[in-house]
């Protein structure tokens, strides 16, 4: 098979390498990609925001499945675009994605079906929502979001009133996440653990994929701003196997099921971030797409049996098996390295050395997030979330010692990251 994926991060890099283990791939090629991908497949240049272009390429090179990793142009259209021209892409259509582009939508469904979810109210205006927090029906800590994507960085947790008004003021006067933020939900905070839940849905089958802890937050502790994920780690242990048929009966099963109900199947991954409460799991959000950094820690654990490209094949036909989908007893930590300054602004071009040491080490994958090559060949940096160095283990504790100790050999002054992954 002839493979064209989207994207140009960790979580794409991750997607390429496991898709070049296929027996039944013949030629893989990625846009825009990185040059450290270029081991794995074919860099082209086509304007993805061009769904003409892309459809183009894929007709001329007989492309016969598309992997989109971003969510961007899932929810911009692009998989409606391609299917409408008879090519089989592995992501939902814009109608289904609404699941990631509305929180509002989300929380809508979640209401109408049942789902257990945090209570919330929705709000356009800033006096309205100022007056909600000051009424006796939410508590602090609560949570202010933005309705649509922000680069996961669109959720703030407010501890007191003067929090919760500038993280209103902050989406609906002064417009810091532009249309994503002109709508916001107001929930309760959840206390429990939070939890990374990937299943592959083909309309009404799902299987689970695995599971995954990440690190939203750009300091140790967890504390500091919301980033797009510092680091993330996947065991066998996160969650028991009642726990994994709750989550599956009372939140993932009724929400494919909804959307088939409303004529929009949901064909792909879902990303279901929840969390485990005392009286059981609660949908946080959906994304619609491979999770980024989850991705980079969950994909290794692929026993090496399991193809990844015959599985999006089956998900795209509607032949999803609940054999397909086996994963090791072996436990993954993804630390991400980002430039200092990141999730503000950061310095681009700096030159990063190491790599070639720590990619020699045993139970040590390396993927490029934001790298580029600078004319004397010197791996530069090239974005706020720079690399992704994962660790493998028996246990939690082995891959967190082994990603550490790999990392004490990353020459790259202007890099940083957390040292708790995995804790």
């Amino acid at each position: 098979m002839k493979v064209l994926v989207i994207g140009s991060g960790g979580r794409e890099h991750a997607l390429i390498w496991a898709l070049k283990k296929s027996p039944t791939l013949t030629e893989l090629y990625v846009t825009p990609g990185r040059q450290a991908m270029e081991n794995l497949g074919v860099l082209v240049d086509i304007n993805i925001q061009n769904s003409m272009d892309v459809t183009q390429f894929c007709k001329r090179e007989n492309i016969e499945l598309v992997v989109i990793g971003p969510e961007q142009p899932i929810i911009d259209g692009l998989a409606d675009n391609l299917a409408a021209e008879g090519i089989n892409v592995f992501a939902p259509s814009q109608a289904a994605a609404k699941l990631e582009a509305s929180k509002s939508f989300t929380k809508e469904l979640c209401k109408q079906y049942g789902i257990p979810t945090a209570k919330y109210e929705r709000f356009i205006d800033e006096k309205l929502a100022k007056n909600f927090v000051c009424s006796n029906k939410i508590k602090f800590p609560l949570v202010v979001k933005a309705n649509g994507i922000a680069a996961g960085k669109g959720v703030i947790i407010c501890h007191t009133e003067n929090e919760a008004f500038a993280a209103i003021d902050s989406m609906l006067v002064e417009k810091k996440f532009g249309e994503s933020g002109e709508e916001i939900i107001i929930e309760e905070f959840l206390i429990g653990e939070e939890v990374s839940f990937f299943a592959l849905v083909d309309g009404l089958k799902l299987v689970t994929l695995g599971c995954a802890k990440d690190y939203k937050r750009v300091d140790e502790n967890n504390e500091g701003q919301n980033t797009g994920g510092m680091g993330s780690y996947s065991s066998p242990s996160i969650i028991s196997n009642d726990m994994e048929q709750k989550i599956i009966q009372k939140i993932v099963y009724p929400t494919i099921q909804a959307l088939v109900n409303m004529g929009t199947p949901y064909k792909g991954v879902l990303f279901a971030g929840l969390m485990i409460c005392k009286n059981g799991p609660r949908l946080l959000e959906y994304n619609v797409r491979f999770g980024d950094p989850e991705t980079q820690s969950i994909l290794p654990r692929l026993r090496s049996n399991c193809d990844l490209l015959k599985l999006m094949l089956s998900v795209v036909e509607g032949k999803l098996s609940t054999k397909m989908v086996e994963l090791n007893n072996k436990s993954t930590i993804c630390v991400v390295v980002a430039s200092k300054g990141y999730p503000g602004d950061y310095q681009k071009g700096e030159i990063i050395k190491g790599l070639d040491k720590i990619e020699g080490m045993p139970g040590i994958l390396v993927f490029h997030a934001g790298t580029k090559l600078d004319e004397s060949g010197n791996w530069v940096s090239d974005g706020g979330r720079v690399l992704n160095i994962v660790g493998e283990g028996n246990t939690i504790e082995e891959a967190k010692s082994r990603v550490y100790s790999a990392l004490n050999f990353l020459e790259w002054p202007g890099g940083f990251f957390r040292y708790d992954i995995g804790n």
